[in-house]
């Protein structure tokens, strides 16, 4: 999967972004958010205000396809 360019894309609102429920406290998740031009945009939960990096659907759902069929379960441990 890779980033893709994106010009003009505005940062989603504040209140856009969802964090998954398996979050701990401390923060160690990643949150995303839909653009207002259908881009999915990926930031660092701990530095909302830090970068963000913007994906096709289509790469979001390998990703999510590939996350389910455990193929990146090496990672966790």
């Amino acid at each position: 999967m890779s980033a893709t360019s994106v010009r003009a894309t505005e940062r989603p609102a504040d209140d856009a972004w969802k964090k998954s429920t398996f979050s701990n406290p401390s923060g160690n998740c990643v949150e995303v958010a839909e653009t207002s031009n259908g881009l999915v945009a990926v930031r660092n939960s701990r530095q909302p205000d830090g970068a963000v990096i913007y994906y096709t659907r289509p790469e979001i759902d390998a990703f999510v396809r590939g996350a389910k069929a455990g193929e990146f379960d090496y990672l966790t441990a």
